[in-house]
């Protein structure tokens, strides 16, 4: 059986969202598979997964601290396993800032990750703090969800894909 987490640092609730639709493709797609989906923050002892995909809302054009935690604090652990990495925060048709993130790539380097994804995210000015919405409007961020649940769809699909064909596997 192999065993799959789905980690997700979040604001708002938007990043834990996409994280569950990935958990859920892969729960289909992995034949045998066994998937939790966790708080990057409460991920707990990694080396009990096989394989790792692992996301962050962006702010700031970086990741939470939870995320970034889980990744440098389990590093040696999840270099050794296929980790993919995904990133969601950028707003609007087209979504921006769509830049690939530099710590990201770092990040992905440190755990030689399979690769990276950034998903558009949802801004709700109602989830927002007072100090939040006024930053949003200073940058006139645009209101709504610009996620593409097709396009985090057809990414899980490739990652359970890499997977189900055992070129997820480290020699």
């Amino acid at each position: 059986m192999t065993r799959i987490l789905v980690a997700s640092a979040t604001r708002h609730g938007s990043t834990a969202e996409i994280a569950a639709e990935i958990a859920d493709v892969l729960r289909r797609e992995v034949p045998g598979g066994s998937v939790d989906v966790r708080d990057a923050a409460k991920a707990g002892e990694v080396a009990d997964f096989d394989a790792a995909v692992i996301g962050s809302a962006v702010y700031l054009g970086r990741w939470l601290p939870a995320a970034r935690d889980l990744v440098h604090g389990h590093r040696e652990v999840l270099a050794a396993m296929p980790v993919w990495l995904f990133s969601s925060g950028p707003l609007g048709d087209p979504p921006v800032p769509a830049d690939e993130l530099t710590e990201v790539a770092a990040l992905g380097a440190a755990v030689g990750a399979r690769g990276h994804r950034l998903f558009a995210g949802r801004l709700d000015p109602q989830e927002l703090r007072w100090v939040e919405r006024a930053a949003a409007r200073v940058v006139h961020a645009p209101e709504g969800d610009f996620r593409d649940h097709h396009e985090i769809r057809r990414w899980a699909s490739d990652v359970a894909s890499t997977l189900t064909t055992g070129a997820g596997d480290r020699s």
